[in-house]
């Protein structure tokens, strides 16, 4: 029976889902041992404990593969894609559709942290049914493990533990939320005031209330995020709210340097530090892109792989010659020629 077990965990590990390699691509890395798959009760315990929690927004396959290499704990895939993404001014006109087919991209790209997808506005606002409703697609069509919405009206706080009922994690965001710009006047800190303060702090437990598991605290002084980090017993995920929440978030965009959003005047928001200057990185490579290819040194040797036989050349050359295409047959001939020259002091250095 022992040896019988024993056959059977070695088969499993020698069994593989890994699809060979293809012009575009090698195997996918297996992976690493020991990653576990972040959730909800995963943040419950970091956050006992007292460490900090890692949020990165993501949009599409390539900036998940980059959240999940880098381990970040939840990957937030934001209705901040209407901006960073669409450019838009606001982050008002993207679609529940469009979203999902972003939350579709990421849930591809990545498969460790936990996926928070954002309600985008218009599609939860109308009726705690409608909100629901939405959920269950960023869940089932969209591939999240659960989702955020904005505010703090009666409304919200009702569809927030609507959907918890239905089942589905829900992550609240209070402070500054970029769907009520009509409301709040444009892109404007909250919390400045006593009564504003107070008001997120009420907000943020009305949201615990409903049932959510974490509340974003966007553009409010650190010391009403401090009061509302001590008064809530689920984490806090600050933007632009001081140190003192139990994790931080950032536009995947804003903290690499990658491009700026419309509305900031080409400048990062006040309270982004950008690790990386990568938009630069990218301009540079562009620019370099574009003249090599002007100058017709890209590509070359190295970067035209796939070979033909002389004999073939020659055939191929008769063959369209008879088809009467005898400048094809002779360019064929002469790129031919021109490879075999390359070559040659590649292969005598």
């Amino acid at each position: 029976m022992a040896t019988r077990q024993a056959f059977r965990r070695l088969a499993r590990r020698m069994l593989s889902n890994v699809p060979e390699s293809t012009v575009y691509g090698g195997p996918r890395p297996q992976e690493a041992a020991g990653a576990r798959r972040v959730t909800v009760t995963t943040l419950r315990g970091k956050h006992r404990r007292g460490e900090p929690i890692t949020v990165v927004t993501a949009y599409d396959y390539p900036s998940a593969v980059h959240v999940e290499s880098a381990g970040i704990d939840v990957c937030l895939v934001g209705d901040s894609a209407a901006m960073v993404v669409h450019g838009h001014d606001t982050t008002l006109p993207i679609s529940l559709d469009v979203m999902l087919e972003h939350c579709r991209a990421v849930a591809r790209g990545a498969s460790r942290p936990l996926l928070v997808g954002d309600l985008p506005f218009g599609c939860y606002e109308s009726s705690s049914t409608q909100a629901v409703d939405s959920a269950v697609r960023v869940l089932k069509e969209g591939g999240m493990d659960a989702i955020k919405l904005e505010g703090g009206a009666p409304s919200r706080i009702s569809a927030a533990k609507a959907i918890v009922e239905a089942g589905i994690a829900v992550m609240g965001h209070v402070g500054l939320t970029p769907q009520a710009i009509s409301v709040l006047g444009g892109f404007r800190p909250q919390g400045k005031t006593v009564d504003s303060a107070i008001k997120v702090v009420e907000t943020a437990l009305a949201l615990q209330e409903a049932g959510c598991f974490s509340v974003v605290l966007e553009c409010v002084p650190a010391p009403v995020a401090a009061a509302a980090t001590s008064a809530l017993k689920i984490p806090t995920i600050g933007i632009g709210a001081g140190p003192f929440c139990s994790g931080q978030v950032l536009v995947y965009h804003d903290l690499l340097g990658m491009m700026q959003h419309p509305h900031h005047a080409k400048v990062t928001p006040k309270f982004c530090k950008q690790f990386g200057n990568v938009g630069s990185v990218i301009n540079k490579a562009l620019s370099d892109y574009k003249q090599e290819v002007e100058t017709r040194s890209f590509p070359g040797p190295s970067h035209t792989p796939y070979k033909i036989t002389a004999t073939d050349v020659d055939g191929f050359a008769n063959a369209l010659q008879k088809m009467g295409l005898g400048e094809a047959a002779d360019a064929a001939a002469a790129a031919a020629e021109n490879s075999e020259n390359e070559r040659k002091p590649s292969e005598n250095s």
